[in-house]
């Protein structure tokens, strides 16, 4: 990967690894930066050998490739950076879909090139549920074109407006349909949510307000430049890329070597009853006290209600959705998704309301 300047140039990746088609859905957010030295040292190499990268992106883009670098600053030898083919473009904004012709010609003239991953600039934040669709629907007919090619989704980075934002909303859409398909997921927003510790901050902005705080008591890595952010914001998104490339090499991720019981998590129950009418209840626990999201999308990742938000004491908690939405009115028929977030990650489970 080439290294981004302050000129804040275009830039694209591709990288040749094994499909996924048919794989279960693979996401790297803020938990895969946490696991980047459980990483086994030969899938570095095997990394290398194995990808040739595709990526397009512009400046917050770059961060990625920003975080490569710094990595591979500190660690020459381990983390060499990978080969790599960068154009310029982005994934514009309100269904625009003007990155498909050129993945489709590079892609038509570069057989050995199997994976590709596109980032937003600022695309997502004043995007629609249509304009989501229509990166979701090309990027899916990309992939039946190339069954043989593996496509790496990218939710957009932060603004501050929150979750009940636009941008929350839309990044949520991708999430869920990725869930729901068995996509690969770069979930860029979600890695500058969370600081190591596991707090989370919805209402910070791209620049990584908490990075500031966190480094003025931690010993962070410095960079020469990490584009509309701070340097550790830039090694995170680098720490979480080498663990999806590692992911996607064949390793299993997870637990660390050092302890015998992996550490207690949150979990999410699968609701009861399912498929309901007019109720269910929907159980989930917490290792731990924490800050927690409960909230219901439709099938197109859209917000329909927000059951719980803010700190919850561990142990078990329930809670019943009566199949309403925001405002209290009876939602459709149909299918919809119950995704919980902590500082553990995101859980999702498939609801269906009959009628």
């Amino acid at each position: 990967m080439s290294r981004p300047t302050s000129r804040h140039a275009l830039i694209v990746l591709v990288i040749l690894i094994a499909s996924t088609s048919g794989a279960q859905t693979i996401v790297a957010d803020h938990t895969a930066a946490d696991q980047f030295e459980l990483i086994p040292a030969a899938y570095f190499d095997q990394v290398r050998d194995q990808f040739r990268l595709f990526y397009g992106h512009t400046s917050h883009g770059s961060q990625i490739s920003a975080g490569m670098h710094l990595l591979e600053d500190l660690d020459p030898v381990l983390c060499e950076d990978i080969t790599s083919y960068e154009p310029s473009d982005d994934l514009g904004a309100l269904g625009d879909v003007s990155w498909v012709q050129p993945t489709r010609d590079y892609l038509d003239s570069h057989p050995e090139c199997n994976l590709v991953m596109w980032s937003w600039c600022g695309g997502v934040s004043t995007n629609t549920p249509a304009g989501i669709d229509a990166y979701l629907q090309a990027m899916t007919d990309l992939e039946q074109l190339y069954p043989g090619v593996t496509f790496v989704y990218m939710t957009g980075h932060l603004d501050g407006s929150g979750p009940d934002g636009n941008l929350y909303q839309r990044n949520d859409q991708i999430r869920a349909y990725c869930q729901a398909n068995g996509k690969v997921l770069y979930d860029f927003a979600d890695i500058e949510s969370y600081d190591p510790d596991g707090i989370w901050y919805p209402d910070d902005i791209d620049e990584c307000d908490w990075c500031t705080g966190w480094c003025a008591t931690h010993e962070c890595p410095e960079c020469n430049y990490c584009a509309h952010s701070h340097c550790f914001n830039c090694y995170r998104k680098g720490c979480t890329f080498w663990w999806l490339l590692a992911r996607l090499a064949g390793w299993s991720g997870g637990a660390s070597p050092v302890l015998a019981v992996p550490s207690p998590v949150a979990e999410l129950a699968p609701a009861w009853p399912n498929p309901f009418n007019p109720a269910t209840t929907l159980k989930f626990s917490l290792p731990s006290s924490m800050g927690v999201r409960l909230a219901i999308l439709d099938s197109r990742g859209r917000l329909v209600v927000e059951l719980a938000r803010g700190g919850h004491a561990s142990g078990r908690h329930e809670v019943t959705w009566r199949g309403r939405d925001r405002q209290g009115r009876t939602v459709p028929s149909g299918s919809y998704f119950c995704c919980l977030e902590t500082a553990d990650g995101r859980l999702t489970r498939k609801l269906t309301l009959l009628k």
